[in-house]
């Protein structure tokens, strides 16, 4: 009598784990993106001949060319032609990187309007692109804390319900009069369809593996479920500042001329004197002079004066750069340049001076210029309620002065750096749980310091080994991004949770029979296998719904993305 029943149940299950397949199919489609990313062959030039290989096939040290709109096969280093190519699925960046000899290149992106020639130098396992689909894969395997929590309940509640059932059976039996034992049968069959823990069991890894995968198409690695979980809790970001906050070189910031002198004269004259030096600022105001088209001049006579600046010979003029000082030594008043000198002073920059036959010409100042971004990912940190601190090895004044134009809360200047790691345990010795963004070799003990660590992923291969967070892009707006989508994907987990628990609480007793003695209500077993599809189709739509995830700060379309350096073995 119960044969269709019977029937329905099995197909309402098996239609439910159909949907449940579909939605899991979809949960993993970044995974599908990213190994669709990776060429088969490649174009292998040996013995002077092009041969078509598979990318299997490639040995390090190969030279494979690449034509207009075809994928680049593996990681290399190119050694002839010039193009642009679109490194977006790499970095999350959207504009094109100019790529020419001697720039890497990095497999699964897009040569795009030039032929290029590389060697290969990462193959198979090695390249960016396996290391990032490893990583994912790792991260969406991978238990964040909070999973813990389910698999401690499930332990509990399946012998519980395993009683209920038990218990179910028997009251009925005893009470059940005429028809005990169908009631029996009933009711002991739907509590235990009804309690079956799938939507528990689904509700983290669904949520995990959606969240990951959309962190990586933003160019956000998590390392695994436990740092993803773990940005939750963090109240201050500390910040290096080289090359995380700022470019990490020095470049030429200003150039003031004084009255009746043109710039492009005097900064031609300034990097002509400049170019026999290997000094960090000489060296910055010679690139600036290059990048404006300038072609620079050799000198006639070069002399360092130790402690002041240098003089040299250009075209028979005599050109001096130094400090204040030196300008004093020379008998020329500087303080026509009173106003900018303090104006340079408050943004932390020392101001430098340049003087022509005599003549004091213009106040130059070098500094490391802040990065696009860096500003607006401090912002969006604020907005989120938390705490940006900076740590550096600069001076305090020129640290107090970058701290005021981004905004950031807390300075912890004149760090050595070995001392990084023991200024993260100074925030945490604050009772503050502490995230630190990082990416030299010296921010290494700080990354694995820190509560979570986050990598800039064009930095060193140790700082990216050590963090738990791989920012692909050199941009800071990743961090933020990283925080809201670690923050969309615990709630996530956390609805899916009481979900999968309220449904259970409240239909086991319904599925027991307790409303029947006074409405005449039971819950067929039917009915138990639909509502048990639906609540695991629902955890998994739930899930899904983070494909749509909206950072809260997008890279700038008209920044130029940086080459990801990921190391051999992330």
């Amino acid at each position: 009598m119960y044969y269709e029943a019977s029937g329905v149940v099995i197909t309402l299950i098996l239609l439910g784990k159909y949907f449940e397949a579909i939605a899991k199919g979809r949960s993993s489609e970044a995974m599908k993106k990213l190994l669709s990313l990776q060429a088969r062959t490649a174009r292998v030039v040996r013995g002077g001949q092009e041969l078509e290989l598979s990318t299997d096939e490639v040995l390090v040290g190969d030279l494979i060319s690449v034509r207009p709109g075809e994928k680049i096969p593996v990681d290399g280093e190119v050694v002839s032609g010039n193009s642009f190519v679109d490194e977006s699925m790499i970095t999350g960046e959207p504009v094109p990187v100019s790529k020419q000899s001697g720039a890497g290149v990095v497999g699964g992106t897009i040569n795009q309007n030039g032929a290029l020639t590389f060697r290969a130098t990462r193959i198979g396992a090695d390249t960016a692109l396996a290391q990032i689909i490893k990583l994912v894969e790792t991260a969406q395997g991978s238990k964040p804390p909070i999973q813990g929590l389910a698999d401690r309940v499930v332990a509990v509640f399946v012998p519980v319900v395993l009683g209920i059932a038990a218990l179910t059976f028997s009251l009925w039996l005893l009470l059940g009069g005429q028809a005990a034992l169908s009631f029996a049968l009933i009711t002991t069959v739907a509590v235990l369809i009804i309690a079956c823990p799938c939507a528990m069991g689904l509700a983290t890894p669904t949520s995990i593996m959606v969240g990951t995968g959309k962190a990586a198409e933003l160019g956000v690695l998590f390392k695994g479920g436990g740092a993803l979980e773990g940005l939750q809790d963090v109240q201050v970001v500390a910040v290096d500042k080289t090359g995380t906050l700022t470019k990490g070189r020095p470049e030429l910031t200003d150039l003031v001329t004084a009255t009746g002198f043109n710039r492009n004269d005097v900064l031609s004259l300034v990097a002509a004197a400049e170019e026999q030096s290997e000094h960090p600022i000489a060296r910055a105001i010679v690139d600036a002079a290059k990048r404006e088209g300038m072609s620079i001049l050799k000198p006639e006579a070069f002399e360092a004066v130790p402690g002041y600046g240098l003089e040299a010979r250009v075209e028979g003029r005599i050109v001096q750069v130094g400090a204040d000082r030196f300008m004093t030594r020379l008998g020329l008043d500087v303080s026509v340049f009173t106003a900018q000198a303090e104006r340079l002073g408050d943004e932390g920059k020392s101001p430098l001076y340049a003087a022509v036959d005599g003549q004091l010409t213009a106040i130059i100042a070098v500094a490391d210029p802040i990065k696009e971004g860096s500003l607006e990912a401090v912002n969006a940190l604020h907005r989120m309620g938390l705490k940006v601190a900076m740590i550096t090895g600069d001076n305090r004044r020129t640290a107090n002065a970058i701290a005021r134009q981004l905004g950031i809360d807390e300075v912890l200047a004149e760090v050595l750096p070995s001392g990084k790691s023991d200024a993260v345990k100074e925030l945490q010795a604050k009772g503050q749980k502490v995230a630190f963004v990082g990416n030299g070799i010296n921010d290494a003990p700080a990354l694995a310091q820190a509560d979570v660590g986050l990598a800039i992923g064009t930095g060193t291969d140790v700082a990216v080994e050590t963090a738990d967070v791989i920012l692909m892009s050199g941009d800071l707006r990743g961090v933020p991004n990283a925080f809201a989508l670690s923050r969309a994907t615990l709630r996530n987990i956390k609805l899916n949770l009481f979900w999968a628990f309220a449904y259970n609480i409240v239909l086991i007793p319904v599925a027991a029979g307790v409303l029947y003695p006074a409405f005449g209500l039971l819950l067929s077993p039917v009915l138990a296998a639909a509502a048990m599809g639906f609540s695991s189709v629902f955890v998994l739509s739930n899930a899904l719904r983070l494909r749509g995830f909206q950072p809260p700060v997008k890279p700038d379309a008209v920044a130029v993305a940086a080459q990801p350096a990921l190391p051999a073995h992330a």
